[in-house]
This record gives C-alpha cells, sequence and structure tokens, in this order.
C-alpha cells in the first residue's frame, strides 16, 4: 500500500495559488514580451520630480531651427509630416495650409492655416517634463536635440494641447481613447532616447494603459 504524505491545508493552498501564478497568461504572471512598449517601461529609471527652478524655453535652443539641414524648419517639417493636403507659402518649406485628418489627441479633423492655427506641434514628453527630470543636467546641444526630436514631436489639436500643458502620463492621457497606447509608447521610447527618467506614479500610469495593449511596440 503506497503511503500518501498529505500537505498541511494553508501550506496546500499557498502551493495551489503559486502554481496557478506561475502558469496563468496575462500581466498578472506572463513577463511582459521583449521589444514591447511594456517591457520597456521597467528600463526607465524611477525617481522623484526635480524642482522646476530655472527651467525657461530658452534653455531647449532658439524654437524650431532647422536641425536636420534640409532648408526648413521643424515646425513646418512636423506640419508637412503629419497633414494632408498641404499648400505652401513658398517653394517647399513654409506651410500655409493643410488638414489634420484624424487629429491624435481628439480623433477629430482639424483645420491649419497659418497665422490662425487651431493646430500646434506638441512636445509628447514636455520640455519642462523633461527638465524636472533630467534635462536640466544636459548640454545645450542634447536639449537642442531634444527638442527638435521628430520622435517627441506631433502636429495636434491646439486647444487640446495647451489642456496637456506640461503634464506627464500620470497627470494627462490624451482623450482619445483609443490613441493612448501610441501616446504612452512613444512617451517611452522618448524618455529610453534621451535618459529622462519616469516618476513611480507616472511609470504605474503607463504600465496601467499598456496592460489593456501588452503588445504595443515602440514606435
Amino acid at each position: 500500500m503506497t503511503r500518501r504524505t498529505l500537505l498541511p491545508a494553508a501550506l496546500a493552498v499557498t502551493t495551489v495559488l503559486m502554481a496557478g501564478a506561475c502558469s496563468s497568461g496575462g500581466t498578472g504572471g506572463t513577463p511582459a514580451a521583449p521589444g514591447t512598449a511594456l517591457a520597456a517601461v521597467d528600463t526607465l529609471t524611477v525617481k522623484g520630480r526635480a524642482p522646476k527652478t530655472g527651467y525657461a524655453r530658452e534653455k531647449f535652443g532658439r524654437s524650431w531651427v532647422d536641425v536636420d539641414k534640409n532648408g526648413c524648419g521643424t515646425r513646418d517639417d512636423i506640419l508637412k509630416r503629419d497633414l494632408t493636403g498641404v499648400r505652401f507659402t513658398d517653394g517647399h518649406c513654409k506651410v500655409a495650409s493643410g488638414t489634420l485628418t484624424d487629429d491624435p489627441y481628439t480623433g477629430t479633423t482639424v483645420r491649419y492655416v497659418r497665422g490662425r492655427s487651431q493646430v500646434d506641434i506638441d512636445h509628447v514628453v514636455a520640455l519642462s517634463d523633461a527638465w524636472q527630470k533630467g534635462a536640466q543636467k544636459w548640454d545645450g546641444e542634447t536639449r537642442r536635440r531634444f527638442a527638435n526630436d521628430p520622435l517627441n514631436l506631433l502636429a495636434v489639436d491646439a486647444a487640446t494641447n495647451r489642456r496637456k500643458s506640461d503634464g506627464d502620463a500620470a497627470t494627462w492621457l490624451p482623450p482619445n481613447s483609443a490613441y493612448r497606447c501610441t501616446y504612452v509608447a512613444r512617451q517611452i521610447a522618448v524618455k529610453k532616447k534621451y535618459g529622462v527618467w519616469v516618476t513611480a506614479g507616472e511609470r504605474d500610469a503607463m504600465k496601467r494603459v499598456l496592460h489593456t495593449c501588452p503588445q504595443q511596440k515602440l514606435p
């Protein structure tokens, strides 16, 4: 007759729970897939927000310089990239008009007309946010590249962008919920590229969004 060893009840329950946790799928027990935004979150440094002392837009260089040496300022480069039906005031640089056919922040169509625009070029990771999370220690050239990096720039609805201000993922997300995974992934890509840190609350907010789209890739 084979003798069976009985586990104490509490230990048996614990063993079952642990086995379930190890074998279960989803975000609770399965590591994030390599190459996903969810995996990249955990590569970011987590620290408290530094004081905003000393921040000024000018710390990131003159606005919309021609960093890629194509003869056009960065603002017009992004308008050309993100708008449809683009018309120019000159040969190929200064955008006179166009249409943001699917504004990422609202999902609506927004008309752009130079001089009375309803379209802003947003820094996905705000300059002030970056300043408080590492950028104040950068040299001027790095800050200039950050401010003009197309990875960190989007043409968006102006009113919505101004409500965002310098919020991070813990304090502001696009009203267009269908874009939130892409938005958070882009913030992570920018912060990873430049070594900008996140707060614990910001990291947790990013994970909450990405748990709804665990296969979301970095841009």
